[in-house]
């Protein structure tokens, strides 16, 4: 294995949208346990830098593979539709105006079973953006269209955090 190989390679898996997370888990700390630089000790300081070196590879890779959205932004880059959220922030109509919804519903409301009401709504909506996701990478094979869904994930993030630090100061 390369320290170039990408993600999924070094796991394992399919270059999928949908993993089994138990199964990500189970592959990290069987590759955590093969690279880890105490086992090269004896080998000396050469070996342990490139042990140490698969040991963070190993890591960056599992962060982004047990991540939906990251796991995404990747198999968009990887299969040449990077977001570039940074550049390209075009939304559906549809999509703008429910976030604005959403905006003004947690500035307005002020009790916690309101927020829980807008947190599950919101959640519902996150899954049914890694459901298209999941239809766009893995069975469409269209990553310029999930593209779009990655944008959308990446906003339904920020604002659940919002939700949530607006929750956590009532209770």
């Amino acid at each position: 294995m390369s320290l170039q190989a990408n993600d999924f390679e070094l796991f394992a898996v399919p270059a999928r949208f949908a993993q089994d997370r138990a199964q990500l888990d189970t592959r990290w700390k069987a590759l955590q346990r093969e690279a880890h630089p105490d086992r090269f000790a004896a080998d000396g300081a050469a070996a342990q830098r490139v042990a140490m070196q698969w040991s963070v590879r190993i890591n960056e890779a599992y962060q982004r593979l047990k991540d939906p959205l990251k796991r995404a932004a990747y198999l968009c880059e990887l299969r040449g539709a990077p977001v570039q959220a940074e550049n390209n922030t075009a939304m559906p109509a549809a999509f703008l105006m429910q976030q604005m919804e959403w905006r003004e519903n947690l500035d307005d409301t002020e009790s916690a079973e309101g927020l829980e009401t807008l947190a599950d709504e919101v959640s519902a909506e996150q899954r049914r953006v890694q459901q298209e996701l999941a239809r766009l990478l893995d069975d469409v094979q269209d990553p310029l269209q999930a593209v779009g869904q990655v944008r959308a994930l990446m906003f339904i993030e920020r604002f659940t955090q919002e939700v949530n630090a607006k929750l956590d100061r009532l209770t």
